[in-house]
């Protein structure tokens, strides 16, 4: 168990992409760090553990199994990070999914000869269509992954995240792809649409605010974090390879207008490192915090408000509280199984 000095971080997709490079980093600025990676796939876990360990020898790095499309998963993590540490410092919620991902070429193609052309890329505005499924748990699959997965683990870590005269900060990664138009408060899974991850970041971004209204006063902050256009492992298979090969010289170009094409992991972190490093309680739990690049590769940190309204993210939270009880209902007797009661 880790010692009450150390600081905590749990890292849900921390095994590639923004989630290893931020391991990466958090590791190079406290050596002391004691890192959790809470992946769905151990062996890529362990690949990623040991790589760290490798460049970071002496550090603390260990590996706990969450799927978070798996309600009796996210059961079975929370409570092994109960039993491995007395408190979580900072939970990065960075798994994600976006589903089956089919490419508009000709929009792609129309985009690139666009006056519109950095905000489409920006956003991905009708480039994508994403085709969901649905779990075991007859959950929409991007929702449960990118949403619901990540509040029942919030809620089965409280005794972790809030303790007495400590803070402790949930960071959300969130997207440019959020967008209002494509979240409807009577279809929050997206079992109608075909943006179902844009509609499950704007949902994460209207958790994130209702979370700071539930835990004010116990010592928990929420906030949102982009990362900006990154090419990922998650990103690379939407194209053919030899589009990138193509469209990757046009986003560094495109960043003397918007400075959001981060392009590497190591650009997209930078608001993950940066957040990690603030006093919670002096954020602004209503903006969304965003890395972003200059012309030449710097990368800095910017905020926005968020484009949400605090009653509607108050009646998302308590949709998803009633759907939470359902689950507990449902797996009352592995719940309590899992948790030795």
């Amino acid at each position: 168990m880790a010692s009450r000095t150390e600081k905590v971080a749990v890292i849900t997709g921390g095994n590639a992409g923004i989630g290893l490079t931020l391991a990466e980093r958090l590791l190079t600025l406290d050596p002391t760090l004691t890192l959790c990676l809470a992946c769905r796939n151990m062996m890529k876990a362990e690949v990623a553990r040991q790589a760290l360990l490798t460049s970071h020898p002496g550090s603390r790095v260990e590996c706990v199994r969450l799927d978070t499309s798996d309600v009796q998963s996210v059961y079975t993590a929370a409570q092994k990070i109960r039993e491995e540490y007395h408190r979580v410092d900072h939970l990065y919620l960075n798994a994600g999914t976006m589903g089956k991902v089919s490419v508009d070429a000709m929009a792609i193609l129309k985009a690139m000869v666009s006056p519109r052309a950095p905000e489409i890329f920006r956003t991905g505005e009708k480039l994508l269509s994403q085709q969901d499924d649905t779990t075991k748990d007859g959950l929409q699959e991007i929702f449960a992954t990118n949403v619901f997965g990540h509040f029942v683990l919030i809620r089965e870590l409280e005794d972790v995240l809030c303790q007495p005269d400590h803070t402790s900060q949930v960071i959300w990664t969130s997207s440019q792809n959020a967008t209002r138009k494509a979240f409807d408060l009577e279809d929050f899974q997206h079992s109608k649409g075909h943006e179902g991850y844009s509609s499950s970041k704007y949902a994460t971004d209207m958790l994130s605010a209702a979370l700071n209204e539930a835990y004010r006063g116990r010592g928990l902050f929420s906030h949102t974090a982009c990362p900006g256009l990154v090419v990922t492992n998650l990103t690379k298979g939407i194209l053919p390879p030899w589009v990138w090969w193509l469209m990757l010289p046009l986003l560094w170009l495109m960043r003397a207008l918007v400075p959001s094409m981060t392009v590497s992991p190591h650009n997209g972190t930078e608001v993950l490192v940066w957040l990690s490093r603030q006093v919670p309680s002096s954020l602004d739990p209503l903006c969304k915090y965003t890395s972003r690049c200059k012309v030449w590769g710097t990368a800095y940190v910017d905020r926005e408000k968020l484009d949400i309204d605090l009653p509607t993210a108050e009646q998302f939270y308590q949709k998803l509280l009633q759907l939470e009880n359902h689950f507990r209902e449902k797996y009352r007797e592995v719940r309590s199984k899992i948790r030795g009661q």
